[in-house]
């Protein structure tokens, strides 16, 4: 029980994310097929709270002592990623985000996409989709790599 929770809030976790959880899940000895759907609830899990609060929290800690650097950070990661999508996606919005969540890069992924549709005030529900159908593409190719990278480790024992 205890591999499925630890897959669970990994998978919550940002930057790591589902594209840490269901590697780290399968190596723990969860079945891919359990350890999928779980990474991407939990990956789906703070999405709407990042939409909703994330950048009213990152306003108001950016100048404060201790955390104002990281918080800053994150403003302008989220600031900087947006731009990016809206100057490539022009009124493709909704397929450049659902592309940037989905295609596993660094600096991708959910909260990362959230945190940018909440900055350029993208609509909700629209956002929340292609957040979500990115959330599935990436759990399918984390899903392939993971599957092909333990039979190439295990062939090789």
């Amino acid at each position: 029980m205890l591999k499925y929770i630890l897959t669970f809030l990994i998978s919550m976790v940002p930057i790591v994310e589902l594209r840490g959880g269901i590697p780290i899940g399968v190596g723990m000895g969860v079945k891919w097929y359990y350890a999928v759907p779980i990474c991407m609830i939990g990956n789906m899990i703070p999405v709407p709270f990042i939409f909703f609060f994330a950048r009213k929290i990152l306003e108001w800690g950016s100048d404060k002592k201790y955390i104002g650097k990281f918080f800053s950070w994150c403003l302008k990661k989220g600031h900087s990623g947006g731009e990016k999508l809206q100057a490539k996606a022009g009124k493709g919005m909704f397929w450049a985000l659902l592309l940037f969540v989905g295609i596993p890069l660094p600096g991708t992924g959910a909260w990362t996409g959230t945190l940018a549709a909440s900055l350029l005030d993208l609509d909700f529900k629209k956002s929340i989709i292609a957040v979500s159908l990115g959330v599935v593409l990436a759990a399918v190719i984390i899903t392939v790599l993971t599957l092909l990278g333990f039979s190439a480790f295990t062939a090789v024992k």
